[in-house]
Formats: structure tokens, sequence, C-alpha cells
């Protein structure tokens, strides 16, 4: 699964896959990227890595009350700064939505949210409690025609040693997104534990970086040389057909 070219006599890692789906690279939107300068840099730093297409997702909670306009807004003065510094990238931009009171109010009122791939939705829960509200939101959208993607797993305490809870969530539609920095041991042996079992169960649905600065950057670096990087890329992964 892992390819090397050569160039000017350096061998160069290549991921198997080129498309990371979670990311934080418009600039001051959120607690990603604070400027486009910063934000080139990261993405020079993905480029390095492999990636080629990078589809990054700001946070929407009550902290970045974005919407569909803010973040287009970024998107479009991101890329424009990119095409003037001659970076070439395919970059496009969802949204993270924190699961919480006000999204579930979006839901209830339709409003258009916003999804890549096949109606797929991005989104993340409180890390120490499952949220109350977690099935109802599950079962709204999965009827109004989403896929929901809950990002980074293996960092909720409250699915800690709970595979029937997992699998349950499995049952009930949900696609499960590792962050591949889980594998670099950014967020302890604890979450590290958690998403190699998510991989050996092959219940991993998607990897992405979460990349929210070049200190990231660089331990996704590492992430990507270990056993179970490798290993996570022999499973059916959806970033290989976005």
């Amino acid at each position: 699964m892992f390819h090397w070219f050569k160039k000017k006599e350096e061998s160069v890692w290549m991921p198997a896959f080129t498309t990371d789906v979670h990311s934080h690279l418009l600039p001051g939107i959120d607690d990603g990227v604070k400027s486009l300068e910063e934000a080139e840099q990261v993405i020079l730093k993905l480029k390095a890595l492999g990636f080629t297409r990078l589809i990054t997702s700001p946070h929407v909670h009550e902290l970045y009350r974005n919407s569909s306009e803010t973040i287009q807004q970024k998107l479009i003065l991101l890329k424009d700064y990119l095409k003037e510094r001659n970076v070439e990238v395919s970059l496009s931009a969802i949204a993270e939505y924190n699961l919480d009171e006000w999204l579930m109010q979006q839901v209830d009122a339709k409003a258009k949210l916003l999804t890549f791939s096949q109606n797929h939705l991005l989104f993340e829960t409180n890390f120490f409690s499952e949220p109350l509200i977690l099935n109802d939101f599950i079962f709204k959208i999965t009827t109004l025609g989403y896929k929901p993607v809950m990002a980074h797993p293996e960092r909720y305490m409250y699915l800690l040693n709970n595979k029937s809870r997992i699998e349950d969530l499995l049952s009930r539609g949900v696609l499960l997104q590792v962050n591949s920095m889980s594998l670099g041991g950014l967020y302890g042996p604890e979450v590290e534990k958690l998403a190699r079992f998510l991989i050996d169960q092959k219940y991993v649905n998607m990897l992405g970086s979460d990349c929210h600065n070049l200190q990231h950057a660089e331990i996704l670096k590492r992430a990507q040389k270990s056993k179970y990087y490798s290993k996570a890329l022999a499973l059916p992964l959806l970033n290989y057909s976005l």
C-alpha cells in the first residue's frame, strides 16, 4: 500500500490515497490556521505528504458560529491567494458540525447543511459524555437523506471500552472517520488504543488529518509511518472513491 518515487536521488513517500476529508485550513475562522500565509505553509506540507485534494472542515458550534456564507467567503479568499502563489491543490470546504441544540434546530428547520461527496455530513460531539440527542439526531438526518460521518470517534471517552455502542452507531448508518494523528500519539495512549481497536475491527470508514497547524502536519508525517496507519490503508476507505 506504500509507494515510493525517485526524484533527484531522494525517496519521497506517498500515501495510498490523496484525499483528506478533515482539516481546519480556512484562516481566522476557527481554532485552525490564523492567516493566509500559515494556511499556505500547512497546505504545502500536506502536499509534501502526498495529499492533492483537501476537503477542509471549519468548526460550527457555539464558539464559532460559522455559516455557509462565511465559510465559502473564506474558501474563495484562500483559493485566490493560493492561485496567486502558484500553489496547485484541489480545495473545497464543508463544516465540522458540533452536535448541540442549535444544530438540531437547523435539522428540524430543514436548513441546508454543508456536505461532501454523496451528502456526507461531518459532525462531532462532546468528548466526555454522550449527547442525549445523539440517536434522535442520527435518525433525523438520515431521514433527510444525509449520511452521518462521526469525526474522531476514538477521542470520545464515552466510547472507550464500549464496543456495543460503537456497533450500535454503525447499525444506525453512522460512518466513522478516525484521525490519522491519533496513530501518532497526539491525543494520548487511550485515544490511540481505541483508534487501533477500530482499525482492527474494520469499523473505520474514513481517515482524516484534522490538521490545524504546522505542528499537526509534522505529527501526521510520523503517524503515516506507523503500522496501524498502514493497516488502515488496507481497509475499504471512502477516501479512495471520494
